[in-house]
């Protein structure tokens, strides 16, 4: 099996710096590549002069996460491409648990491993911790990791399990059906674009699993910091665009009930003095709005819809309910 380790960068020369010695140390059953999203740093000149084995494939522009990814591997032939971000310190052994799993389940298409702090290693990284799941409004949130609760990690997702989503901060995803899905939504720029395209897999009967034995460590915002309200625009709309093109039922219910539980997200903004976060949640909602006419035709146009969620609410469990981790739910 080919595997391809697929690194997306931004000006990210200092991040390469630190963390290309750990992939390439533990990752010899791979081949790896950096995706340059056009940088102005020295990040290429930087990798040519240190690590000539590792494949450049420099990108004309800075399309972001989805485009960045979608026009890189056009260029890349594997088996299966594993997408890491720069900020990833990955451990020995990490790569035999996923290629045994996608070895022994042919049916299995995307893996995500466990994805622990690379700054409180004792606790997982809240961008994916031990896999990912949404709610019925299409929130999300992981086995590890609700809202801001992020759990120890006490050995109870060693497990190799089904899940609905694998964090883009390391994703496993075979080559042909990343070409049936056709990439990346590229309208996402960043953030949740991974949810929606594991939304389309699941659509499609395709099958995400987590697999515990493998183990990385992410530094989460090395990029786009959580205080940074572009990070709150993009998670609030992409997250409306992820619910109109993928969710069964009636969808219009269901996004006037999301349009109000964003609502109470702002107000809870403004409670915290965040007045920016406020206004990049209208901001998401009226870009949502302007893109709901080509939403609804992509809708149309993707397979029928499946039940997808535990019938519950994320946002009434966590805040009524007060139930913080994911084994309570």
């Amino acid at each position: 099996m080919k595997i391809a380790v697929v690194i997306l960068n931004w000006n990210g020369q200092k991040l390469l710096e630190q963390f290309l010695p750990s992939v390439i140390a533990h990752s010899l059953e791979a081949k790896i590549y950096v995706a340059d999203n056009a940088s102005s740093d020295d990040s290429v000149s930087f990798i040519i002069s240190n690590y000539p084995n590792i494949t450049i494939v420099q990108n004309t522009e800075n399309g972001g996460y989805a485009k960045g990814y979608n026009d890189a591997l056009k260029q890349i032939e594997a088996d299966v491409f594993c997408l890491l971000n720069s900020d990833v310190e990955v451990s020995e052994n990490w790569l035999s648990p996923i290629i045994d799993t996608f070895n022994s389940e042919p049916k299995t298409a995307i893996i995500q491993p466990k994805i622990l702090d690379y700054k409180d290693r004792t606790h997982f990284e809240y961008a994916g911790a031990a896999g990912g799941f949404i709610d019925t409004y299409a929130y999300p949130f992981c086995r590890g990791r609700i809202f801001n609760t992020i759990e120890k990690d006490k050995g109870q997702f060693n497990d190799t399990t089904g899940i609905f989503w694998a964090s883009g901060a390391c994703l496993f995803i075979r080559k042909p059906v990343f070409q049936a899905l056709n990439g990346f939504d590229e309208s996402f720029f960043a953030h949740m674009e991974e949810i929606d395209l594991c939304w389309r897999a699941y659509n499609l009967e395709y099958t995400t699993k987590y697999v515990g034995a493998s183990q990385v460590f992410h530094v989460g915002g090395a990029t786009l910091k959580n205080t940074n309200p572009k990070k709150t625009y993009l998670n609030f709309r992409n997250s409306l665009f992820t619910l109109t093109k993928n969710a069964g039922g009636n969808i219009f219910t269901l996004v006037f009930t999301r349009l109000l539980l964003d609502g109470i997200a702002g107000v809870k903004f403004i409670l915290e003095f965040k007045l920016n976060h406020v206004l990049a949640i209208i901001e998401a909602h009226f870009s949502f709005y302007v893109h709901l006419s080509q939403l609804l035709k992509q809708r149309k146009a993707l397979p029928q819809k499946k039940n997808y969620a535990k019938e519950t609410s994320i946002v009434w469990s966590y805040f009524v309910n007060n139930k913080r981790h994911y084994k309570s739910l």
